[in-house]
């Protein structure tokens, strides 16, 4: 089973959609740290042109019942295919430029709504932002 492969007993709530690895490094560290990968699954868009990406995030979606879309990248195919999806699919909450700490909030907020966690997480993930040194 690879970290982005549900796990016995939770549901899925939310994909992470990434370039590379990312996605699934994403879904290990929240592993790791808070034991709650099994929340997420992870998708890649190593090798998919944007209307693969667009087929396999649907399908993940329509798999696993998750309402929330995790991307990296504000104008990159994972959030462009994400985009497509909202037309047709309302339900879907779509967040992009994720970090670490809003995933970790998203994720122990199992009680909200999806689009509610995703929300309220995202101002975590903004305050997490800092620069230091000079």
């Amino acid at each position: 089973m690879t970290a982005g492969d549900v796990m016995s007993g939770t549901s899925v709530r939310a994909v992470i959609v990434a370039h590379g690895t990312l996605a699934a490094g994403m879904v290990s560290a929240v592993e790791q740290i808070a034991g709650r990968g099994d929340c997420l699954r992870a998708l890649s868009n190593s090798g998919h042109g944007l209307a693969e990406l667009q087929a396999s995030l649907s399908a993940l979606l329509d798999e696993t019942g998750a309402r929330v879309v995790f991307t990296d990248l504000p104008a990159g195919s994972c959030t462009m295919a994400g985009r497509r999806l909202l037309r047709d699919r309302p339900d879907i909450t779509l967040v992009t430029g994720m970090n670490l700490p809003l995933v970790l909030d998203f994720v122990m907020h199992d009680q909200a709504e999806p689009a509610d966690a995703a929300r309220s997480a995202l101002v975590r993930g903004q305050g997490a932002l800092a620069v230091c040194g000079s």
